[in-house]
């Protein structure tokens, strides 16, 4: 068995994470090449990943263990790297954070042909996973090792339909029912034949299985010998239809990359309130951004909540008279607390208009996109006895009686506007004298703007305090990510680096690659600042102005959307095409993108009905599909997200277009690739567009 379950499920048989993670000590410190390359971190480019990551590091950091993170932006990066980890001869342990689930890492085409001292350890949130992960017995499966959060022990039907269709022949082969029937007559007369007198005498057909099938065809053999009862036609349909429901029932999310590792520390008995903060930050990502429930989410949140109190206990003076559950209690205090969160956009560090404003529950409910909704907005706060002064100046300076007065005031006056959802259980963290405390919500969009755009794109953030400063002292200045020069200092190299001709000037036709290089410099460097944020207050302080500017340029374009009604409606869609634009650099990006469909979403939610991807006569539950579209005018390509969103807030429903993507591109032949691990995530030829979008609309009727 090759997939690790929870503690609480493990017994003296099964081991767990724990287990797992002594084996690869033990097998580091067995290993006569020990260097950093013999334990190598494969990272995804999200919040989660990144955070588990952060995790890991430490654990081995404490056990003396060298080890590489290598950050990986999606499935042609993993390609790349495959090729660059066969040449490490040292290398033992291979560990994947949200990445490769879906994947059959144990073919040749990935991890198969590795040395078999090469360990696999996959932990990924993202569902499906590959049944051969997860059920593959023999000595190259058994390298591969899933750990799960407990979802396997109730996939019993589906392990028993893929054993089935991997090791009982398959009857309407002729290939295999010619050796089948000539196994039948010979099982009981050849047995002493060995392997080549064997080959020899099967001639062609059988030296390609032999070839291409190997161990599997062993399996068959060995079940035949052992009389096993063959499965019959429609036993085997019945199998096809169960794993093929699996696999194209959609997308979802499972137990975060962060919380797998948090129970490993817990198991090992090194929690800390770092590590717990990572695993929050990594669970409201996961909420933040659509890809649990509201129920997962609380189910969760229960876990953390204890933790929080338990390894945080608040002297009784304190807990007792404690009105601001937020308010450091000493310059050193970097505890973690336990606080009910307002959906408001970053409203401790904006002013209180600007992150209602930007929130996309108020703008769904208030419909900020028109005069009258921004009216709405007005009202509310002054109905409330916020005078615009005090709503327009940043949070941490409004008088203190009106933030103390905030939620009360919401309680009682947002539910006549349609606000009923306003708050949902979350945390917050102190950085005494360092910095005012810190939301998990707050920390996780920092975070997320360091990943998109942290460099490699054009952004301009405001200075603190120079708003409404008229020609001089207003604007704003243009993100530098803490680091001045770095981008003048690139751009020099960058220079030095492309090839000269004979007269010693530049050539500029010379490099075809060098655009790709540039960007996965870009991105790396945004990886690694994100990175550092995580255990580092100032850059990740820093960093939220730049989410603002994101903010703002979703709104802005948001807006936009609807108020030309450019929203396409489709039989069993909705689409959005963005081809022109000032933010169309910005848009380019696959998280931005995404950002802004789920902006959508929110949006519109209460304003459009529902559909089905397999149209009227389907029978699953009404969504509201979005495709999102984004031409990046450097490569002459479009970016595509497909987002399901769910008709009840807080609910969540499996993304279909991952398939339908991959079938709709299959069936009108367009030149794209899937540029990250999502597969709902596509990078189309511009021309190919217009085709791809009317095949997806006669794929969505087939579901």
């Amino acid at each position: 068995m090759v997939f690790l379950p929870p503690p609480h499920l493990a017994s003296a048989s099964r081991p767990a994470y724990a287990e797992a993670y002594a084996n690869i000590l033990a097998a580091h410190r067995r290993s006569p090449l020990t260097s950093a390359s013999s334990v190598i971190i494969l990272v995804a480019p999200d919040v989660d990943a990144l955070c588990a990551a952060k995790m890991l590091a430490e654990l081995l950091k404490q056990d003396d263990l060298m080890h590489r993170i290598i950050p990986v932006s999606g499935l042609a990066d993993l390609e790349r790297m495959k090729d660059e980890l066969v040449t490490y001869v040292e290398l033992h342990t291979l560990i994947l954070l949200n990445m490769g689930a879906i994947l059959d890492l144990s073919s040749e085409s990935w991890f198969g042909e590795f040395s078999m001292k090469l360990t696999v350890h996959i932990i990924d949130s993202t569902r499906p996973q590959n049944l051969a992960n997860m059920f593959s017995v023999g000595e190259n499966g058994e390298r591969f090792i899933v750990w799960d959060d407990g979802e396997a022990e109730n996939m019993g039907e589906e392990r028993k339909a893929w054993e089935a269709l991997m090791y009982d022949p398959e009857p309407d082969s002729d290939e295999d029912s010619d050796l089948d029937d000539e196994d039948d007559l010979r099982s009981h007369q050849e047995d002493d034949l060995d392997g080549d007198e064997e080959f020899s005498e099967r001639g062609p057909s059988g030296k390609r299985r032999s070839l291409g099938d190997g161990d599997r065809s062993q399996e068959k053999r060995r079940k035949l010998d052992d009389q096993a009862p063959r499965l019959s036609r429609e036993q085997r349909d019945t199998y096809h239809e169960l794993v093929a429901k699996y696999y194209g029932s959609g997308s979802w999310y499972g137990q975060s990359a962060s919380a797998t590792i948090y129970i490993l520390a817990t198991v090992l008995e090194r929690v800390d309130c770092d590590l717990l903060w990572l695993a929050i930050l990594g669970l409201t990502f996961q909420y933040t951004t659509a890809r649990i429930s509201r129920d997962t989410y609380d189910k969760y949140h229960s876990i953390y909540y204890d933790e929080v109190f338990r390894l945080n206990p608040l002297p009784p003076d304190v807990a007792a008279n404690a009105t601001d559950a937020i308010t450091a209690i000493s310059p050193d205090d970097l505890s973690v607390r336990a606080a009910e969160e307002l959906r408001f956009m970053l409203f401790r560090h904006w002013t209180l208009y600007d992150a209602m404003y930007h929130s996309s529950y108020v703008a769904g409910k208030l419909g900020i996109w028109k005069e009258r909704g921004r009216k709405r907005l007005t009202g509310l706060l002054a109905k409330m006895g916020f005078s615009i002064p005090q709503t327009q100046q940043p949070y941490a300076y409004m008088d203190l009686d009106l933030k103390h007065q905030l939620r009360a005031k919401l309680d009682s006056i947002a539910p006549e506007y349609g606000l009923v959802e306003l708050t949902y259980p979350s945390f917050v963290r102190c950085f005494g004298y360092r910095a005012s405390p810190l939301g998990a919500a707050d920390a996780v969009e920092a975070v997320s703007a360091l990943l998109d755009v942290a460099g490699g794109i054009r952004m301009e953030v405001e200075i603190e305090g120079a708003r409404h400063g008229g020609e001089w002292f207003g604007g704003g200045r243009l993100w530098e990510g803490g680091r001045n020069g770095d981008e003048q200092r690139e751009k020099l190299m960058e220079v030095s680096r492309k090839p000269r001709d004979g007269d010693g000037h530049v050539n500029e036709d010379g490099d075809a690659d060098g655009e790709e290089r540039k960007e996965r410099s870009w991105w790396v460097k945004n990886f690694w600042a994100a990175y550092d944020a995580l255990s580092d207050i100032v850059p990740l302080r820093d960093a939220l102005s730049l989410s603002m500017s994101l903010h703002r340029a979703i709104i802005r374009q948001g807006t936009s959307i609807i108020d030309k009604q450019d929203i396409r409606t489709m039989r069993s869609h909705r689409v959005v095409v963005l081809s022109h634009g000032p933010d169309l650099a910005l848009f380019a990006h696959p998280g931005v993108l995404a950002r802004l469909g789920l902006w959508l979403v929110d949006a519109l939610r209460d304003r459009l009905p529902g559909t089905k991807i397999g149209g009227p006569q389907s029978r699953g539950k009404k969504s509201l599909p979005f495709v999102v579209a984004c031409l990046n005018e450097k490569t002459q390509t479009y970016v595509v997200v497909g987002i399901m969103g769910a008709l009840d807030f807080g609910d969540v429903r499996r993304n279909e277009f991952g398939l339908a993507f991959i079938e709709a591109k299959q069936r009108c032949n367009a030149r794209s690739r899937h540029s990250t691990f999502d597969a709902s995530v596509l990078e189309i030829e511009q021309e190919d567009l217009k085709l791809f979008l009317e095949t997806l609309c006669e794929v969505g009727e087939g579901y």
